[in-house]
């Protein structure tokens, strides 16, 4: 998860892939820690078949950068719910740990805090093609889940009439395992393709603790920086959860290194392997005008 900023581009230019966190320190630096350089691989369009008797499965689609966001340390994307209009305040989406201000503390819930923080909003292509302002920070933790939503000073027409751009929709139901997924990075401008290999019932690192995490298949080798990338369902291009982790030295519980912990207490470590929080939960704890609402009937999310 957290870990310094100073060597990644030396990281990235040394031979040789092998396992890294998917993470970055919040701070002002321009370039993330990768422990080693981490395989890509791009997404292709494929269209999945099935008998004649059977309805055919549904057509994975060409993800693209589109609606990504660069932040200083992180990645993060523009995302709306299934209820907001295009008349509302814009959100972005990220890590909590991504937070300009620091890490939240376990149990700590941040809400309504002001910020003038910038993003950079990519085309399909990943060029940066505006900045987009957040007037506050909606929404931000790193207990059960890790994230934070910022809302913007535009809403989602405006950026949609001047750059061409929608917002991702954030699916509202839980995924399933074997989804096919592109985990999107803003910042470095990459598509990581893999699937969702199962769900993990704790995963744990540092003080934090995590519910419900999503395990990347191992193709998903994300590295530092693509912290807050919304990772997208491949067959509806929906925001099912947010890359945030990934178990770097092979190390137990400690940061930079989460285990899998199980119902009975078991701890379980994958090295190499990494995860993300899912973002299901998120739509029901904003209503109208996409404002944050924890006391709705359906909101799950930590309270404050």
């Amino acid at each position: 998860m957290p870990k310094p900023l100073v060597a990644a581009l030396f990281a990235l230019a040394i031979a040789g892939a092998g396992a890294a966190p998917a993470v970055a320190t919040p701070g002002t630096a321009t370039a993330p820690t990768a422990a080693t350089a981490a395989r890509t691989v791009p997404t292709t369009e494929v269209t999945a078949t099935a008998p004649a008797a059977a309805p055919a499965s549904p057509a994975l689609q060409a993800v693209t950068l589109a609606g990504t966001v660069a932040l200083s340390n992180c990645s993060g994307s523009v995302v709306r719910f299934p209820d907001s209009l295009d008349t509302d305040p814009a959100l972005v989406l990220t890590n909590g740990h991504c937070l300009e201000t620091g890490f939240p503390e376990p149990g700590e819930v941040i809400v309504g805090q002001a910020s003038t923080r910038t993003f950079g909003l990519l085309n399909s292509a990943g060029t940066r093609v505006a900045t987009l302002r957040a007037s506050k920070v909606a929404y931000s933790t790193m207990t059960d889940t890790d994230a934070t939503v910022y809302q913007l000073t535009t809403t989602y027409a405006a950026i949609r009439s001047s750059y061409g751009i929608s917002a991702l929709t954030v699916q509202d139901t839980h995924p399933t395992a074997g989804t096919a997924i592109t985990v999107a990075s803003g910042y470095w401008k990459r598509l990581y393709s893999c699937a969702i290999d199962g769900f993990v019932y704790r995963i744990r690192e540092g003080d934090w603790t995590w519910k419900d995490s999503v395990r990347y298949t191992s193709a998903c080798q994300t590295i530092g920086g693509t912290s807050g990338s919304p990772v997208v369902d491949q067959a509806t291009g929906a925001v099912v959860a947010v890359n945030n982790t990934g178990n770097e030295d092979g190390a137990t519980c400690t940061v930079n290194n989460p285990c899998e912990v199980d119902e009975n207490g078991t701890v379980t470590v994958r090295q190499g392997i990494n995860y993300a929080q899912q973002t299901y939960q998120l739509p029901a704890c904003f209503t109208t005008g996409n404002q944050l609402d924890l006391s709705a009937a359906d909101c799950t999310l930590p309270k404050p």
